[in-house]
């Protein structure tokens, strides 16, 4: 530790750098309690409300990297600090937005602040803390994360109910203040060794970014105005290309790499780990887990508040049960868990999610919203298994030194899921819902509004609105239920790795590629054993319900647990 810290004020740097974990995640989850009101209030249509959610999520993922890479090589508390700022800003220009379109764009933005400030995070505690200490300060760091995962969901209801919808975002700006003045007073700069001419791969983040974006674009595009529509077409068109362009440019950045050349800049992706058939199933695993587990509570919400007339505060609550089992799961068996090979937890956690899926098509036109109860129960348990072991197994798939690259590909799949996933959940949502109204003779337009949660303002009947509602959570719960079950079978049957108690460390002093990218350091195993047994508490607890959220869940202290390997 170092002396600038006493005894007394050592834990200060961790409660800055968890409070800005804290916000981001809250910023996940806070907005689908709010959609309704925000419909209402911005006379948003249902595409406009696929985007506020959706947005935050692409810029995360398309840029988590590319600002890990950036944290590297020009210090992670810079980075760390612009990303805080950015989020800040943003989160006052979001509660501002006259409109949706402003509203769309403010979140993308927030989403930018938000990948560097992720990307920064846990590097920060692992160049803060030492020995026991750190093991301590992952294990607090993985609980303030797993809360507000659960939390985001509470929340939002609360100050949607009872403040405003853009009180979600407004509260961002003071505790941006907060973590911005604890992060100047006491957290130290740091960076990951690098050689002198090191720089970071644009080509390959500007054709991510690009390809990322319209996939998505393309997917809601398609869906809302027909898979005819020219922008539709051309978008999923140059998504096409520009994913194309990305593979090539990283295929000879790593070509080059493995030639020895130094000339150019490393990889974002390590795409030669994708040869490796456990790691690619594990990369398809995360992004259609992601999917398939928590895309669909963007729709759920909209039905208990715009047809079943709960409040936001209720729906939020209702919502947290899922939260609530998967944090339990986590932290009675995350122990065991990670004594398992980990295709087995992770297989059939999967398994168990998919199952949940399919009971949440218990929801009919005359339910209650706890027709919704047993599939949150039991993907609970599925996120509480199978996200508590998903970087571990990732970890063992690949070499020791390559658990940065590994880890951050992890992440960055899983965020690409979350976005994708709402964008086609949401397409296939609004289309039957669309088809049931306009089929007994409501008009497209109001069929539309309807689908939006505005039923009620454009006088469609309620009986009706629940039998269209109904049909459209029927088919995206089918979707879901079996996306997760073939994911599962996938696992099962091709994956194969250690137990996280069996991994290696990696050669002290080697990085790994991107690791800030990855919420790593300097590399694994650079906690000693003392600190061991406090990070496993934390980091399993942690683990399952953070999954909700879309992000990491035990990249940075999977090197913390393996350290006494």
């Amino acid at each position: 530790m170092s002396d600038k810290h006493t005894q007394h004020g050592k834990w200060w740097p961790l409660a800055g750098l968890s409070l800005g974990a804290f916000m981001l995640l809250i910023d996940v989850t806070i907005v689908n309690t709010a959609l309704p009101r925000m419909a209402t209030s911005l006379d948003a249509s249902f595409t406009s409300l696929q985007w506020v959610v959706d947005i935050y999520a692409v810029a995360l993922a398309a840029l988590l990297l590319v600002t890990g890479s950036l944290a590297d090589l020009h210090g992670r508390r810079r980075v760390f600090v612009c990303g805080l700022a950015l989020f800040g800003l943003a989160s006052l220009a979001c509660g501002l937005a006259p409109d949706a379109s402003t509203l769309i764009a403010a979140r993308a933005v927030q989403g930018a602040g938000a990948a560097a400030v992720f990307a920064a995070n846990a590097p920060l505690i692992t160049a803060t803390y030492q020995g026991r200490d750190r093991g301590v300060a992952f294990g607090v760091w993985g609980a303030v994360n797993g809360a507000a995962a659960g939390c985001g969901l509470a929340l939002g209801g609360v100050l949607t109910e009872y403040v405003n919808w853009r009180a979600i975002f407004f509260v961002n700006v003071p505790l941006t203040l907060v973590a911005l003045w604890i992060t100047f007073r006491t957290v130290r700069e740091s960076r990951a060794p690098r050689r002198a001419d090191a720089r970071v791969d644009w080509a390959g983040a500007v054709l991510f970014t690009l390809s990322a974006t319209a996939l998505t674009y393309g997917l809601v595009r398609g869906g809302d105005a027909g898979w005819s529509d020219r922008l539709a077409v051309w978008a999923l068109l140059g998504a096409m290309a520009t994913g194309a362009g990305f593979v090539l440019v990283e295929h000879a950045r790593g070509a080059a790499q493995a030639r020895g050349e130094r000339s150019g800049p490393a990889p974002l992706l390590d795409l030669a780990l994708l040869r490796n058939r456990s790691f690619a199933v594990l990369m398809g695993t995360a992004l259609l887990t992601q999917a398939a587990a928590f895309a669909h509570f963007v729709y759920s919400a909209l039905w208990m508040q715009s047809v079943l007339g709960m409040s936001p505060l209720r729906a939020g609550l209702a919502a947290l049960s899922m939260a609530a089992v998967s944090f339990l799961v986590a932290s009675v068996f995350g122990g065991r868990l990670q004594r398992m090979r980990p295709q087995y937890p992770l297989g059939v956690g999967v398994l168990v999610i998919g199952l949940g899926a399919l009971a949440e098509t218990l929801v009919a036109p005359g339910s209650s919203w706890t027709a919704l109860l047993p599939g949150f129960v039991l993907i609970g348990i599925g996120v509480g298994m199978a996200l508590t072991v998903l970087i571990s197994a990732a970890l063992g798939a690949v070499p020791p030194e390559r658990a940065g690259v590994a880890s951050g590909a992890v992440n960055t799949f899983r965020q690409l899921g979350y976005a994708l996933g709402i964008a086609v959940l949401g397409t296939v949502f609004a289309s039957r819902v669309h088809e049931v109204l306009t089929g007994h003779g409501v008009p497209s337009a109001a069929a539309e509004a309807a689908g939006g949660g505005r039923a009620r303002e454009v006088g469609v009947p309620t009986q009706l609105t629940r039998e269209a509602f109904a049909a459209g959570l029927d088919r995206i719960f089918v979707i879901c239920g079996v996306t997760a079950l073939v994911a599962g079978v996938a696992v099962l049957l091709f994956v194969r790795g250690r137990a996280a108690t069996e991994h290696h460390p990696a050669e002290p002093g080697r990085p790994s590629g991107h690791e800030a990218a990855a919420g790593q350091a300097d590399g694994p195993g650079q906690a000693d054993g003392p600190g061991q047994a406090d990070a496993d508490g934390g980091e399993v607890a942690a683990g399952g319900v953070l999954g909700a959220a879309g992000h990491v869940e035990g990249d940075a202290r999977r090197p913390v647990h393996s350290s006494g390997s």
